[in-house]
This record gives structure tokens, C-alpha cells and sequence, in this order.
């Protein structure tokens, strides 16, 4: 009897420690993992690195371009200084349709959410579970009775972020989103100058056919008057056949260009996101190529690389890279985990809720990987590797940035002089066609006077309207150089 009430009395508080002491074992591993994982990453803290500048640029500034910082607000939206209002309303549809743009923004939520997912590795997770078992033992063994088992339950789990590999891969996807980020800001600099290079050579091919059939009609009139002249026997058919080629000649390169402007307009039809032909009539009025700003402020090549979002996305993806170190360094050290129970379990469906039917566990749960063949060190190797690819592929990027830069500030000023002496070539092959119109008229020279005079004055005139064109585009690829429309839009707009 004495043996039976010491395990009735003394017993019950003991039981009803249990609990806690279960509790006690758990929040203490948790408050120990605080302590530690607060200060115990492992692998290697990324410090920003800063993009190596030259001091100024290589080539000679010249024809407008000077070295006063950028204005950001002109930068940003470029092509507003080209004082054409067509092009600002096609930009502006240009960043609300573009397809392309919509898939960047799509995988600026996908990187979002990854981040989501990484953050979500510093909680504990709970399943709530049921079952309903109708079970027979052996009647070699048991009883051979039919039995039913009712349970329902919770289960939880925590894994002890001690030595920071899920802190690491939150910095991972952090990055990963910035470098998302700034590939969608690299896509609308590419974008916004192709809207703007494609409208200009819209306006360019405009330009060379409106001159090209100023020149058929002349020469028409020229074929003319020798077919006249052949018919009253002044002249021989000579002429008149070599009237008729030149003007042919001139005639076949229409189609050609009219099938050049058709692409044109397609091609801004489906930067804007609308199908091809969309712009053919809202286009189809020649207008002037949109107008060269006085003075262009470049700034210096260190502005410069902290305006370019293929050098921030770079930076970006070294970033992350250098924090995959410390998620695959994580694996070389055991894993702390808590779990937990709670649930009701009966042979009884009505009884599954009575008091009785309760049950519980807690407790820790310690793992190690002691040997697998090297793989884990492997891996290591392989994300140091790929570290030094992205610090490799980021000094390549600032490198083919100041090339860009360079190679544009050359072409904007070189094209300048080349257009002015094209100027003043046509203006010259223009006089030489009249005099030879006029001489042979006065039968003082030949008609391959006339014909050398044409031909030299239709080449002259269509490189000049290309080279208009040139000029306006090479200042475009300037811009795009310079890292300009990728803040064009808003910060509550990136994020949709």
C-alpha cells in the first residue's frame, strides 16, 4: 500500500513538470542559436566593390560635347531635348506596351518572390494532420480482433540557422532581385534608344525617297528633252538611251527604299507592342529629323558607370555569387532542428476529443554529414569558381562600357564633319548639274557631262540624308551609352 500511494501522490506533480521541463528544452537550444547565428556566418562578407574610372575620357570632345555632369532629369528622359513631339509620344507608349519590358517586370516579381522564400527558412513550419485507420493484427501474433484509429495533430519543425546558410541564401536572393532589378532598367536604356533609332530611320528613309524622286523628276525632264531633240534629228539616240538609264536606274531604288521605311514602321509597331502596320498611317506624313541640341554634357566615366545598369547588375550577380560561398560553407557544419507534436489520438471516434486522447513530444534533433566522398567541398570549390567568373564578367562589363562611351563620342563628332562636307559637296554637285544642263543645252559639251554631273549630284544628295540620320542616331547610341532612360520610369511603376 505505501509503495502504491507514492506513485499516486508524489507522482502527479511530476507528471505535470513534464511539460515544462520539454519547453525548457527546446527554448533553450533556440536562445542558444540566437546567441551564436547572430554572429556566426560562415563564408565570406561581400564589400561593394566600386567600378575602376579613368579620371577623364580618351577621346577628344568635340562638336558640342563638353564634360559638365549630366543633368539626371535630362538624362532620364533623352529624348525630350530632340524637340520632337511624335518621338516623345512613341517613347511614351514605347515603356506602357513593350513586351519585352512586361517579361523584365514579370521576373522582378518571380525574384521577389524567391527572396520570399529564402526569408521564410528563418521560421518554424506547422502541418495539421487527421487520419481515420481501420486496422486487423495477426492472429498469430495478436489478437486477430478489427480495431479503428482515430488521430489528429499538429507538427512542427525549426531549423537553427547557427552557422548562417539561411541567412546567406537571404542575401543571395536579395541580390538576385537588385541584379533582376537592374536587368529590367538595362532592357529600357536598349529599348528607348531603339523606339528613338528606329523613328529616326523612318524619317531617314523619308528624307532619301523624297530626294531620290526630286532626282527622277529631273531626270525625267532631261529624257524628255532628248527624245525630243532625237525626234527633230538635233541629237542622236545615244542620248536618249543614256537619259533613259540613268532614269530607270533611279526609279529602281524606290521600291527598295519604300520596302526599307515599311520594315522601319513595323519594327517600332512591335517595340510599342502592337502589331505591324499599326503606325504606317500615323506615320505616313514626312516629317524633319528631330533636332541636335546645342551642347551635350557627358560628365565623367566614374558618372558614367554609376549610371549604367549592366555595371550595377553586374556588380549585383558578384554580390550574390559571393553569398552562395556561405550557403554551400554552411553544409560543412551539423544542423540543429526542434520539433514538436501535439495531437489526439483514440481507438474511438467519439473519444478523440476527451482529455485522455492527448498526446505530445518535443525535443531537439542534431544531423552531420561525417562523410560523403568530397561532395560538399566540391561544391565550394565550384561557387568560389563562379565568384570569380562574376568579378571577371564585372571588370569585362565597366571595360566594354568605356569602350561604348568612347567609340559614340567619336562617331557623334566625326559624323558632324562628314555631314558638313557632304553639305558642301551636294551644294557644289548641284551647281555642276546646272552649268552642265546649261552647256549641253548650248551644245558646249556632251551629254556624259550631264549624265556624270546626275549621277554624282543623286549620290551626294542620298549620303547627305543618311548621314542627317546618322548624326541624330549616333547621338541616341551616345545617350544609350551613357546609361540614359532607365530611371524613365517610376519607382511604383517598377514594382507592379
Amino acid at each position: 500500500m505505501i509503495s502504491t500511494e507514492k506513485s499516486k501522490q508524489p507522482g502527479k506533480p511530476l507528471l505535470e513538470n513534464q511539460p515544462r521541463r520539454a519547453l525548457f528544452l527546446m527554448i533553450l537550444p533556440a536562445a542558444i542559436a540566437l546567441i551564436i547565428g547572430g554572429c556566426t556566418a560562415v563564408g565570406p562578407n561581400y564589400n561593394q566593390v566600386e567600378p575602376k574610372a579613368p579620371t577623364k575620357w580618351h577621346s577628344e570632345l568635340q562638336e558640342g560635347l563638353n564634360v559638365e555632369q549630366t543633368n539626371p532629369v535630362n538624362l532620364a528622359r533623352w529624348w525630350i531635348i530632340l524637340d520632337d513631339s511624335q518621338l516623345v509620344t512613341l517613347e511614351e507608349r514605347a515603356i506602357e506596351g513593350n513586351l519585352d519590358l512586361q517579361v523584365a517586370q514579370s521576373r522582378i516579381r518571380e525574384a521577389r518572390a524567391m527572396r520570399g522564400i529564402s526569408r521564410a527558412q528563418f521560421f518554424p513550419t506547422l502541418d495539421a494532420g487527421a487520419t481515420a485507420t481501420k486496422f486487423r493484427s495477426s492472429e498469430e501474433t495478436g489478437t486477430g480482433n478489427e480495431q479503428d484509429l482515430y488521430s489528429a495533430g499538429f507538427d512542427a519543425s525549426w531549423e537553427l540557422d547557427l552557422f548562417g546558410g539561411v541567412q546567406r541564401s537571404v542575401e543571395a536572393a536579395q541580390a538576385d532581385l537588385e541584379a533582376t532589378r537592374e536587368n529590367r532598367n538595362a532592357l529600357l536604356v536598349s529599348l528607348l534608344a531603339e523606339v528613338a533609332l528606329n523613328y529616326v530611320e523612318v524619317r531617314t528613309y523619308q528624307s532619301r525617297l523624297e530626294v531620290s524622286r526630286a532626282n527622277i523628276k529631273a531626270q525625267l525632264e532631261s529624257y524628255e528633252l532628248n527624245d525630243s531633240r532625237f525626234q527633230a534629228g538635233i541629237i542622236g539616240e545615244l542620248a536618249v538611251q543614256e537619259s533613259l538609264r540613268i532614269l530607270e536606274g533611279s526609279r529602281s531604288q524606290i521600291p527598295r527604299l519604300e520596302a526599307g521605311l515599311d520594315a522601319a514602321k513595323n519594327r517600332l509597331a512591335v517595340l510599342l507592342g502592337e502589331r505591324p502596320g499599326n503606325l504606317h498611317k500615323e506615320l505616313a506624313t514626312k516629317q524633319p529629323l528631330p533636332s541636335l541640341p546645342l551642347s551635350v554634357a557627358i560628365g565623367i566615366p566614374a558618372e558614367t558607370l554609376r549610371h549604367r545598369p549592366d555595371v550595377r547588375r553586374a556588380e549585383r550577380e558578384l554580390a550574390a555569387q559571393t553569398a552562395r560561398i556561405g550557403v554551400a560553407t554552411a553544409d560543412l557544419y551539423p544542423k540543429f532542428r526542434l520539433f514538436g507534436t501535439l495531437g489526439l489520438e483514440s481507438l474511438s471516434a467519439g473519444n478523440l476529443f476527451q482529455s485522455s486522447s492527448r498526446t505530445w513530444g518535443i525535443g531537439p534533433r542534431t544531423s552531420w554529414n561525417l562523410f560523403d566522398g568530397g561532395t560538399i567541398r566540391k561544391n565550394i570549390e565550384i561557387q568560389n569558381a563562379r565568384q570569380e567568373e562574376a568579378l571577371i564578367h564585372y571588370e569585362l562589363t565597366i571595360l566594354r562600357t568605356l569602350e561604348e562611351v568612347e567609340n559614340a563620342l567619336v562617331n557623334y563628332a566625326k559624323e558632324q564633319q562628314r555631314r558638313d562636307f557632304l553639305a558642301k559637296a551636294s551644294v557644289a554637285a548641284e551647281r555642276t548639274t546646272a552649268l552642265a544642263q546649261d552647256q549641253y543645252k548650248a551644245g558646249l559639251v556632251s551629254f556624259n557631262n550631264v549624265l556624270d554631273a546626275d549621277r554624282a549630284l543623286l549620290v551626294l544628295q542620298d549620303e547627305l540624308a543618311q548621314s542627317d540620320g546618322t548624326v541624330i542616331s549616333n547621338l541616341i547610341r551616345l545617350y544609350k551609352a551613357l546609361g540614359g532612360g532607365w530611371n524613365a520610369i517610376t519607382s511604383a511603376e517598377s514594382e507592379k
